[in-house]
């Protein structure tokens, strides 16, 4: 119990004010909140179970700066994809071609690619050495963290003219990327193998 107890509130501190909320929010912002949960709940599950599974062995085959190159460029990519975006009008009734709960899952899976929250996930994991226990207490602080966001992204919505809400989305994705690249230095080093 004490590793589930733990892995909830490290991981709800961890995520508040982190980019994967501020995913939520965004994705909020356009989509049904529930569908943003579901979304956010899925990504979290199967992204810490990587992480509480393989991820240790994970970051001695990939480096974690590839991962998280990968993880920059999508977020720029999320980005431009957003300022191109879909005709604003009737965009809340049009669904990308994934659907909504695909489509933030995805995306809310590799933002996690390499974040704090995963890279903890993996510590709390070695620490306590309860898998299911840790999974499920990561899982659900995100959740619960996440819901804070999609709460913000729901008052954002009615408040909000939908032209910002998406100059704002798309301005966030890209800061994202390029933070992460800028963390990098430069371009990850390739392993020889």
């Amino acid at each position: 119990m004490i590793a589930f107890i733990s892995s909830f509130l490290f991981i709800v501190l961890a995520e508040m004010g982190d980019k994967t909320q501020l995913l939520a929010m965004a994705f909020a912002s356009r989509y049904k909140w529930y569908k943003v949960l579901i979304a956010v709940f899925i990504a979290t599950v199967l992204n810490h179970a990587l992480a509480v599974a393989a991820g240790r062995f994970l970051t001695t085959v990939v480096p974690l700066d590839i991962i998280t190159f990968i993880a920059a460029l999508s977020f720029i990519g999320f980005g431009l994809w957003t300022l191109r975006g879909d005709k604003l009008d009737g965009e809340d009734r049009n669904e990308s071609r994934f659907g909504p709960v695909l489509t933030v899952a995805i995306a809310f899976f590799l933002a996690e690619m390499g974040d704090k929250t995963q890279l903890a996930t993996i510590s709390l994991a070695v620490e306590y050495r309860n898998m299911l226990n840790v999974l499920m207490g990561t899982t659900l602080g995100m959740v619960a963290a996440d819901s804070v966001g999609i709460i913000a992204g729901i008052v954002m919505r009615k408040h909000i003219p939908e032209k910002a809400v998406k100059w704002v989305a798309a301005i966030t994705f890209i800061a994202f990327g390029l933070v992460k690249l800028f963390k990098l230095g430069t371009f990850p080093k390739v392993p020889h193998f």
